[in-house]
């Protein structure tokens, strides 16, 4: 049998790609990948350094509309013979896995952050409070991996690509414009993440949190009050209703640390918190706490930053 992985490949093949890939070598199985659109097939073949055997492409589905993702990935699995499907846990994930697990009668487990152990898999649980082993007894397994639960293991070869006919007819989904930041690092791949709140008082402070990150080659995130209130742009509102993280480091500067903010970014590796109150809940999940002024500690840091960097 084989592990069949979905891929988003329409804006280049993004790291949390090359971690579905990894994770489904790691299984043991035959990977094979399957994606949609028209992205270049000399990228795609790359994905072969991380394990694929092949990778299927249907050119016709122009949009991510759920529903023919769903027919698209059902038709690639009975292809193949797979009997488990790995997505990364993104927004498409979201959507489509779970339509996938009732037409495919599979079990689903949304978030893994490992490899399963026996017949069970480990996925956070209340917002990242605590940890589940998951069992899925049904014959066909759909797995969602957490971004940056793994880390991409490249070294193979290039793989072949193929088009491939999904059958997934019409879409009634019709697509008026598409949005993306230009120059800027996509928060759910970030690696390292600045993040700040009112604490910074307006957003023409936001410079000094821009400039470490710009010296730390990092993502800008903010708190829903931030973004709320036309501060900094929704794409960068982290949190349970805003992005979900997991980046090596977030620091973040000026945010009290609600639950809500916390549920968003606390798999991260390690957590900085800058804050003048002594209080804010933020410095119980922080790995390391500075008690001070967002004003004073972000300048300094920047300098320190730079002047390791010039020394090494």
């Amino acid at each position: 049998m084989a592990t069949l992985v979905y891929i988003n490949s329409r804006n280049g093949l993004a790291k949390n790609s090359l971690e579905a890939v990894t994770y489904a070598k790691k299984l043991g199985s035959d990977v094979m990948v399957v994606t949609a659109g028209n992205a270049d097939e000399a990228m795609l073949a790359t994905l072969g350094e991380y394990g694929a055997s092949k990778v299927m492409v249907d050119r016709s589905v122009a949009t991510d509309d759920s529903q023919q993702l769903t027919r698209l990935i059902t038709t690639a699995a009975e292809a193949v013979g797979a009997d488990t499907i790995i997505f990364s846990h993104d927004f498409v994930a979201k959507a489509v896995a779970p339509r996938l697990s009732v037409r495919l009668k599979a079990g689903l487990i949304s978030g893994a952050i490992d490899l399963p152990s026996g017949d069970s898999v480990k996925v956070n649980v209340f917002s990242g409070k605590a940890f589940g082993n998951v069992k899925i007894s049904a014959g066909k397994k759909i797995i969602s991996l957490l971004p940056n639960s793994i880390q991409p293991e490249g070294g193979g070869s290039a793989c072949s690509v193929e088009d491939f006919n999904g059958n997934v007819g019409d879409s009634r989904i019709k697509l008026l414009e598409t949005k993306k930041p230009e120059g800027e690092i996509p928060l759910p791949e970030a690696e390292l993440v600045v993040s700040a709140g009112r604490g910074l008082k307006g957003p023409e402070n936001w410079g000094m949190v821009e400039d470490l990150a710009t010296v730390l080659g990092a993502a800008t995130a903010c708190s829903r009050p931030v973004a709320d209130i036309g501060w900094r742009p929704h794409h960068e509102h982290v949190g349970q209703t805003g992005v979900a993280i997991r980046p090596n480091l977030y620091i973040a500067a000026g945010i009290s640390g609600a639950i809500q903010h916390l549920a968003g970014v606390n798999g991260s590796k390690v957590i900085v918190v800058i804050n003048t109150d002594g209080e804010a809940p933020f410095f119980k999940a922080a790995d390391y706490g500075i008690l001070g002024d967002a004003f004073e500690v972000l300048p300094r840091l920047t300098e320190a930053v730079k002047k390791f960097k010039a020394s090494n």
